[in-house]
């Protein structure tokens, strides 16, 4: 109690010293202005001039960059639980009036306790040794004489202390309860730091899909790939060891590229963790920095993990980059490679070793990001066609008609997984689930379900954004 007492003490007196300057000030201006200089320093005229400040000390901390120094002083000194306030481009009028708010009361306060201590200190010590050692003197026009005259005046010595240091005590504990409210985040800065913790939150929430995604494709086309290779290898052809050798080629390009996509969104959720965002920052954004193929990872990536230098350019990337974000724009910070597209269906195809019947249209003017997340549904109806199973070619249409880019993905099977339970998404929904998250994000409709011919999944996409 007594070192919360002392710190608070030491703000009360820090706000007396901020004070001085404009005490300085004032009784500058108030002798020019009356030709009396001498009686500027009697406690009436700085009681006049202290009041007559205090205006002038709000109108400066309307405009001087003082919040941070006066939350470090309410945090270190008062014990106040002060937030920390979000870094904003600019002061609003709301925060610029709080503060000054603050610095006005911090001085005022601090001006009447440091002046109290500055008086009353040195009255307590000079009528206590009076009392023991000194002889008769006067003070403030009365006689102080040994015996209990002298006493008395000891015993309002030791009064007045006491009472400066409930004063000091109150004052500091008034300030500890204001700090902060008047310091802390205005409503404006509270709702931009919940919007940007809810911006976090959905980009984390985008991360853990496309890792859902990502890493859930490579694995079924690794089993796929892996069962192939065991077949032919049992039935001992000629063309086994090559057949076995292809599929074991593709299992290693489908794990070097969820191995990749793992370890780079980690290293994603890493940087969050070590640099929280702030206001404006546009990091959600996507890159647009070349095919990882041109440069491989290294230990110096910017993700902020460790990364291993694969070599990666005869390795298709059929799970796309995690790190790409929903607004379409580059991020200079992270520096990621494209998203795949609707041009990496090539790849995507021939990495997952299912039979496709492709009919797909001109592709070309549809826009980059309607494209990425039609890729990620393709990918995601392939992924639960090839884990289901299919009894004959899966086809696969996309074609824009319209103002809209159509897409359909149809897996010739009975619609029924063999343990009775209904074909189309992964355990837990999550697969469905992603796709319809992102038709709704672009405003389009998705169908998935059994048909006649088997499993379909079928998107609308508009190609353009509309009010």
């Amino acid at each position: 109690m007594i070192r919360n007492l002392a710190r608070r003490w030491s703000c009360l007196i820090l706000g007396g010293a901020l004070l001085m300057p404009y005490m300085m000030v004032g009784s500058l201006i108030a002798g020019l202005g009356s030709g009396r200089t001498a009686n500027l320093l009697l406690l009436p005229a700085q009681v006049g001039v202290f009041f007559a400040m205090l205006p002038v000390v709000a109108v400066t901390g309307l405009f001087l960059p003082i919040r941070g120094l006066e939350v470090s002083a309410a945090q270190g000194l008062l014990g106040a639980r002060v937030l920390t306030p979000p870094r904003q481009p600019g002061r609003s009028w709301q925060e610029r009036r709080r503060t000054a708010a603050w610095f006005t009361l911090h001085l005022g306060v601090g001006g009447v306790v440091s002046g109290c201590t500055l008086a009353i200190v040195p009255f307590t010590i000079f009528t206590v040794v009076v009392f023991f050692t000194g002889p008769p003197t006067q003070t403030m026009g009365l006689e102080i004489a040994p015996g209990w005259n002298a006493f008395l005046w000891a015993l309002a010595g030791v009064a007045l202390l006491a009472g400066l240091v409930a004063l000091a005590a109150g004052a500091g504990a008034l300030l500890a309860r204001l700090a902060p409210v008047l310091l802390g985040p205005t409503p404006a800065e509270r709702l931009a730091a919940a919007e940007e913790h809810a911006r976090a939150l959905a980009e984390r929430n985008r991360l853990a899909r496309e890792l859902h995604d990502s890493v859930g494709h490579a694995l079924s086309v690794v089993t796929l790939q892996a069962a192939a290779a065991g077949r032919v290898l049992d039935r001992g052809s000629d063309g086994a060891p090559q057949t076995a050798r292809s599929a074991l080629a593709a299992i290693e390009q489908s794990a070097r590229a969820a191995l990749a996509d793992l370890d780079h969104v980690l290293g994603l959720l890493r940087d969050d963790d070590a640099a929280p965002r702030t206001a404006g920052d546009p990091s959600d954004g996507r890159p647009t920095a070349g095919d990882p193929s041109d440069s491989p990872r290294t230990a110096g990536d910017p993700s902020g993990g460790t990364r291993t230098d694969w070599d990666t350019s005869d390795s298709p990337r059929t799970a796309g980059n995690a790190s790409d974000g929903p607004a379409g724009r580059p991020d200079d910070r992270r520096g990621r490679a494209p998203q795949a597209t609707l041009d990496d269906l090539g790849d995507l195809i021939t990495t997952s070793g299912a039979s496709v019947d492709q009919q797909v249209g001109d592709l070309s003017e549809v826009p980059a990001v309607v494209s990425r997340e039609a890729y990620r549904i393709v990918q995601e109806a392939l992924t639960n066609a090839i884990k289901h199973g299919a009894h004959g070619p899966i086809r696969l249409t996309a074609a824009v008609h319209g103002g809209d880019l159509r897409v359909e993905v149809v897996n010739p099977c009975d619609g029924r997984r063999g343990d009775g339970i209904q074909s189309g998404g992964l355990s837990g929904g999550r697969g469905l689930a992603g796709m319809r998250e992102r038709v709704r994000l672009l405003r389009g409709d998705l169908e998935a379900g059994p048909t006649e011919t088997g499993w379909r999944v079928a998107a609308r996409l508009p190609l353009r954004s509309s009010p």
